[in-house]
């Protein structure tokens, strides 16, 4: 299995080929067809008429110039959400979410739209991202771009001191990015570790709105884990390029800026579905339910000095995670992961408006529809569609039949997606360890079953399979491992059990 290292060879073309062939054998289309191009050339013609008629459209608000921005990477070009936040008596806050209106331009059944429904999302790999919809779409004409007029669904939510939701409405608007901010940047700021960027001192009155989102942001948050949210903290590495050769694996983490924007959209999320249901309409759900390996859970929670009931409970377990991460917050993302693995996929489930469908577990919400990321997910673009029509008291776009069969299809085609982006992963952590095959590391168990057991390092963010020594073993055992083969085609990365860990 052993490769000779591509120390001659371009990281970023050789990932390039290995995600375009990930692609296919999942059943997932890369490429767009002639139909879908020829449909994008109508696009710009449509996209200018919309504007300029768009106006005069009843129902529709003009909320250009609230002070919107948008917070995201500092490489994404596909802006889905603007936020806004205003005080208002008795210390509530009332929070505005614009959603970029993809629907008003992908119609249902074109060649663009059959294109995003077959792959149902964006698939980001190392190297290349294939997008759902085409990057002049995604990128342009449906992308809140900085000061650009673009059409949005807008849910409008009251919050209370305590983060409790006091009331909401949806409706369509007319918004304005007034400030393209970044992730890091923001944080940064708002830890106090930086002043604050150009971007949001060119605005009056940007800073004191978003630390008022702030604010809110954190209150949902701490309401959310006194009803059970779990505390997770993952280690999510991204090869960084110098060129076209990879230099090093960053490991992405969780900041302030980027809570803001989790939070607001799990509330989102929860009002979009419970609109629906108000009105009388059927929808697609987020699901993850109870976990079916509580038991493991139970048992790592043991090893750690701490006690679970012996059936599912997330209050507790937060509870758990919480002191957990005081105790050893260095470990922590590798005990996060252990449960994230033992919690379980989530799925999507076709819901009628009476039903009573599993809620979230990790995100203790009862009620989640996605519906933020209408560029770059399908299920969000349906979702859009039925808030749509809901609010203009039209018809339901999609029989609760329909709804079924692509729950059933988005949930497969993420889960091929998913694996797409692992297998890209896993390939360029390849690259970057096969110059070290015989080195040995401190490891944790990650994954045990019939199909195999895997195995993260802790120095290093890279996981692979355990090939020899496995017997035993379960879900957040500590091993010395040894670096035996590596094939960078297939994302393999190979292990042998050498010993017990030494921490």
């Amino acid at each position: 299995m052993a490769q000779t290292p591509h120390t001659d060879q371009q990281h970023r073309e050789i990932l390039q080929r290995i995600a375009h062939k990930a692609m296919l054998d999942r059943g997932l289309l890369p490429d767009f067809s002639d139909a879908v191009l020829a449909e994008l050339d109508k696009i710009q013609a449509l996209a200018r008429l919309n504007s300029e008629s768009v106006g005069a459209a009843s129902g529709i608000r003009d909320l250009t110039d609230i002070l919107w921005a948008s917070i995201d990477n500092d490489d994404s070009r596909d802006l889905d959400q603007l936020t806004f936040a205003k005080s208002l008596p008795e210390n509530k806050v009332r929070i505005l979410v614009a959603i970029a209106d993809v629907d008003v331009l992908v119609k249902d059944g074109s060649a663009i739209d059959q294109h995003a429904r077959h792959n149902t999302t964006s698939v980001y790999t190392a190297a290349q991202i294939f997008s759902m919809l085409p990057e002049k779409l995604s990128t342009d004409f449906t992308s809140l771009n900085f000061n650009e007029e673009r059409m949005a669904v807008v849910v409008e939510m009251v919050i209370g001191a305590d983060g409790s939701l006091q009331n909401s409405d949806i409706y369509r608007a007319r918004v304005q990015n007034h400030a393209r901010l970044a992730y890091n940047s923001v944080a940064a700021w708002l830890d106090g570790n930086d002043a604050a960027s150009e971007e949001i001192t060119a605005v009056p009155g940007l800073s004191e709105n978003l630390r008022l989102q702030d604010n809110v942001a954190q209150s949902l948050k701490t309401l959310r884990h006194v009803h059970g949210a779990l505390s997770l903290e993952t280690i999510e590495a991204r090869p960084v390029f110098d060129g076209d050769q990879i230099r090093d694996l960053e490991v992405e983490k969780k900041n302030r800026a980027k809570e803001i924007v989790e939070e607001f959209m799990i509330a989102t999320n929860g009002v979009t579905a419970r609109f629906l249901a108000a009105n009388k309409f059927p929808s697609i759900r987020r699901v993850v339910r109870a976990p079916k390996r509580w038991d493991r859970i139970v048992t790592l929670a043991q090893e750690h000095g701490a006690t679970l009931p012996a059936n599912p409970d997330s209050v507790a377990l937060d509870a758990f995670l919480v002191q957990a991460k005081a105790d050893d917050p260095q470990r922590f993302p590798d005990l996060s992961l252990a449960v994230i693995k033992l919690l379980g996929a989530g799925e999507y489930m076709a819901e009628q408006p009476d039903d009573k469908a599993p809620g979230h577990f990790g995100l203790a919400v009862k009620d989640y529809a996605h519906s933020t990321a209408p560029n770059r997910r399908y299920t969000d673009l349906i979702t859009q569609r039925l808030l749509k029509a809901a609010v203009a008291d039209q018809a339901v776009p999609y029989s609760y039949a329909e709804l079924g069969e692509l729950a059933e299809h988005l949930t497969k085609a993420e889960d091929a997606a998913n694996k797409v982006e692992r297998l890209v992963s896993k390939s360029a952590a390849a690259l970057v360890i096969e110059s070290r095959i015989g080195e040995q590391f401190e490891a944790f168990v990650t994954g045990a079953s019939a199909k195999g057991t895997w195995v993260r390092l802790l120095t290093i963010p890279i996981e692979g399979k355990l090939m020899q020594g496995f017997e035993g073993l379960d879900v957040g055992d500590r091993i010395r491992v040894q670096l035996t083969a590596v094939n960078v085609q297939r994302g393999f990365i190979d292990f042998k059990k050498v010993g017990s860990s030494k921490h």
